[in-house]
């Protein structure tokens, strides 16, 4: 996107001490802070990464947000899959422009617009989500970021007593018990189609894969994502104190063909 700022933009706030506001620009809006109120309107129609003064004279720095970074500023009703771990799902479950996926545990979206991104406008997206409330906070985030006519379909609905859909290429779990759904994604995908599973536990891991070993499923692997900083400044050159270490593991299986 290369127009200048305009209504209804997402933009990305950064002060000189690096924290982040996500806002939405508005005709003669506001943002208030502890460092002044910065006007809306001295946005709209500039360039992004554009510096502006607040009316205290604070410096913010105004970027169109990446998907990352609007995955972890938005509103969020449950606890979303971080990026560290959304990037190596798109690889591991292989998401390509075209697929169909489908999405069983909606939460706040961040998986969501993920899938969008990848499978693009050819691609068809379909999630369960068990609580509405849940299912329309994912929508909206979506929705904010990636606009309304989407290759998207949520439902509220429980991924556990099965699968409408035939035919999918992906199948992608984020649930407590992802075991249950097995059966259901045997019949719902196509053959050499893939299943992954986001679990934050390795006993919940090991139930999946045994589930998986009695199944039509082949391929199974697991692994998990760490992720470590550098804090580099001049001379002084060193890993951060801080990581994003544990957060899930992630497991795939492809389903096989079972003809000789």
């Amino acid at each position: 996107m290369t127009r200048p700022f305009a209504p209804g933009d997402q933009v990305l706030l950064l002060d000189t001490k690096h924290r982040r506001h996500l806002v939405t620009l508005a005709p003669d809006g506001e943002f208030h802070s502890h460092a002044g109120v910065l006007r809306h309107n001295d946005l709209l129609g500039r360039e992004e990464g554009v510096t502006a003064l607040t009316t205290l004279g604070a410096r913010l720095v105004a970027v169109r947000p990446t998907l990352g970074e609007y995955i972890l500023e938005m509103p969020r009703g449950a606890q979303v899959i971080y990026p560290k771990d959304l990037g190596p799902i798109l690889l591991l479950a292989d998401i390509y422009p075209g697929a169909r996926v489908l999405e069983s545990g909606v939460g706040s979206g961040a998986l969501t617009m993920t899938l969008l991104r990848a499978v693009g406008p050819d691609g068809f997206v379909t999630g369960y989500e068990l609580r509405e409330d849940f299912a329309t906070r994912a929508r909206r985030n979506v929705e904010a970021l990636l606009g309304t006519d989407l290759p998207l379909r949520v439902e509220v609905r429980d991924a556990y007593e099965g699968i409408d859909e035939t035919g999918l290429d992906r199948i992608l779990l984020d649930l407590p018990e992802p075991w249950r759904v097995v059966a259901h994604a045997e019949r719902a995908l196509r053959a050499g189609g893939i299943v992954l599973a986001y679990l934050p536990t390795i006993g919940q891991v090991a139930r999946l894969r045994e589930e998986l070993a009695g199944s039509a499923f082949g391929m199974a692997q697991s692994l998990e994502v760490m992720q470590r900083g550098w804090h580099v400044d001049a001379q002084s050159v060193r890993p951060d104190h801080r990581m994003v270490a544990h957060t899930g593991f992630l497991t795939t299986a492809r389903l096989l063909s079972t003809s000789a």
